[in-house]
């Protein structure tokens, strides 16, 4: 495949076919962050089709000083931002699991334990979508993602020290949420 690159210069030139291309490699990483940012699977859809279609009218305007994927994400964690605040959030356990889908089940734990994981699951996905927007990108971007904090910093227009903090306070209010699932761990 192409690099990004030549890519961006193709479509720049007229050429759909490239652009398509550049769709084609970043879309399912994009679409897998952004369901745990947006905590639907149904609108991190929607946002990356639209990140796609913002991509593309103002790929022009791509300075090239991060990679192509970084100013992706940004354009479509702003559109995700967007709708959120547009949007007044409802989440139950219920609704995560069937926005998200259910986990592979594997076959060997007891159906007891299988449960348990998904239950477990289901809580911390909701404990994820209740953090703020700022402290959920940041928690997804670097233990989902595995993003360095140089990239996040540059993702989210923030400097290292900044990502660092709120990266802190991100996982401690996680922590705090999931408090009672860790003290059962260690019954």
């Amino acid at each position: 495949m192409k690099d990004d690159a030549l890519l961006i210069d193709e479509a720049l030139a007229g050429n759909s076919a490239a652009f398509g291309q550049l769709v084609t490699k970043y879309q399912d990483r994009l679409y897998n962050t952004l369901v745990h940012v947006v905590g639907s699977a149904d609108t991190a859809s929607d946002v990356v089709q639209d990140a796609f279609v913002q991509a593309y009218v103002k790929l022009n305007t791509f300075e090239r000083a991060s990679a192509f994927y970084t100013w992706l994400y940004r354009i479509a964690f702003n559109l995700a931002v967007s709708r959120r605040r547009r949007e007044k959030p409802t989440v139950s356990v219920e609704h995560t699991r069937e926005a998200l889908g259910h986990e592979p089940l594997d076959r060997d734990p007891p159906p007891e334990s299988r449960m348990e994981q998904q239950e477990r699951a289901c809580q911390v996905r909701a404990a994820l979508d209740r953090l703020s927007d700022e402290h959920r990108s940041i928690l997804v971007l670097r233990e989902i993602e595995g993003c360095r904090y140089e990239q996040i910093a540059e993702v989210l227009e923030l400097p290292v020290g900044t990502i660092r903090s709120r990266l802190h306070r991100a996982r401690l209010q996680l922590r705090d949420q999931l408090k009672d699932i860790l003290q059962e761990d260690v019954k």
